[in-house]
C-alpha cells in the first residue's frame, strides 16, 4: 500500500502548476503518476488509470524527483545532436 500524503504541500503544488504549465505529454503523464501516487493510488490503479503499463509507472515512482522535475525528463527529450560537422557540410 502506498505511502498516502508522502510529498509536503510544497511539493504537491510544484508538480500540480507544472501539471498545468508543461507542454509534453510525456512529462505531465509523469507528474501525474507522482500526484496519483501521493493521493494513495496504487502503481496498478495508476497503470490502469492511465493506460500505460506497470512498468512505465513502476519506473516513474522510483526514479521521478517532485523536488526536480528536470529528473522527469530523459535523455531522448534532449534532442537529436547534430551528426554532420560544419567542416564536414563544407566538404559536402
Amino acid at each position: 500500500m502506498p505511502a498516502k500524503n508522502h510529498l509536503t504541500s510544497q511539493q504537491t503544488e510544484k508538480l500540480q502548476k507544472a501539471l498545468k504549465l508543461e507542454e509534453n505529454g510525456e512529462i505531465r503523464e509523469r507528474i501525474l503518476i507522482l500526484l496519483l501516487l501521493n493521493d494513495g493510488k496504487t502503481q496498478a490503479n495508476i497503470a490502469e488509470f492511465l493506460g500505460c503499463s506497470l512498468n512505465k509507472v513502476s519506473y516513474w515512482c522510483v526514479h521521478g524527483d517532485p523536488e526536480n522535475l528536470e529528473s522527469l525528463k530523459d535523455e531522448r527529450m534532449k534532442g537529436n545532436h547534430k551528426k554532420a560537422t560544419d567542416r564536414y557540410i563544407e566538404i559536402l
